[in-house]
């Protein structure tokens, strides 16, 4: 087998191991080795190698965003008005530390950041860039779009 996870030490069983847990991060491992067809010893040695080896970096649980309050989810693109080091670093520092941003990606194209922000709807997001996210130096402009249903959520691509 020549694709890149192979390169990488990881077989068919360890590709299993990550796909199951990946689904469900809360089975056990007696569970995860029914699944993956090994006994319990190994599958605890192999998931544990995995973890040490940086292929598994944690667990997290996946909270309800609707019932938390912050049902909605918009993508948000935002222009730095310089790229200096000083502007770069100062937007990085404060972008991360707003509870509404899930996710922040340094990206190419037009615009130099993606942000996914959960917010209570339009008058949250409004609140958000008054109040939060306009209040950043360097921001040039922004440009955002509500979400209307998630299709595909989270994974890694996984070779059988």
């Amino acid at each position: 087998m020549s694709d890149e996870s192979s390169v990488r030490g990881l077989d068919a069983i360890d590709r299993r191991i990550l796909r199951e847990l990946s689904g469900d991060g809360r089975l056990s491992n007696t569970q995860l080795a029914e699944r993956v067809g090994l006994s319990p010893s190994p599958c605890w040695q192999r998931t544990r190698r995995l973890e040490a080896e940086g292929y598994i970096r944690g667990y997290a649980a996946l909270l309800d965003r609707e019932l938390l309050g912050v049902p909605e989810t918009v993508l948000v693109e935002v222009m730095l008005d310089r790229h200096d080091e000083e502007v770069l670093e100062n937007f990085g520092r404060q972008i991360v530390e707003l509870p509404e941003v899930i996710e922040v990606w340094l990206v190419s194209g037009e615009y130099d950041y993606m942000l996914k922000v959960a917010v209570s709807g339009t008058r949250g997001y409004e609140d958000f860039l008054r109040k939060r996210l306009f209040r950043i130096p360097g921001i040039r402009n922004s440009r955002s779009c509500f979400a209307l249903r998630c299709l595909k959520q989270g994974g890694v691509p996984l070779p059988e």
